[in-house]
């Protein structure tokens, strides 16, 4: 995994982080759903990343 691909995947999950807990604060449901469909996103690319590497190592 490349050190690039990790760092843009954590940003994307902490952005949805960011974006789950501002939904709960305001109420907002949709941002809310927005921020958990963001880290599910980062996630699913930090695991076939994850994959790739088994295959090259």
């Amino acid at each position: 995994m490349g050190l690039d691909d990790k760092i843009g995947n954590k940003a994307e999950e902490l952005k949805g982080q960011g974006k789950e807990h501002t939904g709960k604060a305001t109420g907002d449901e949709q941002l809310e759903a927005e921020g958990k469909g963001d880290q599910a996103g980062a996630n699913l690319k930090q695991a076939g990343e994850k994959v790739k590497d088994v295959f090259k190592g």
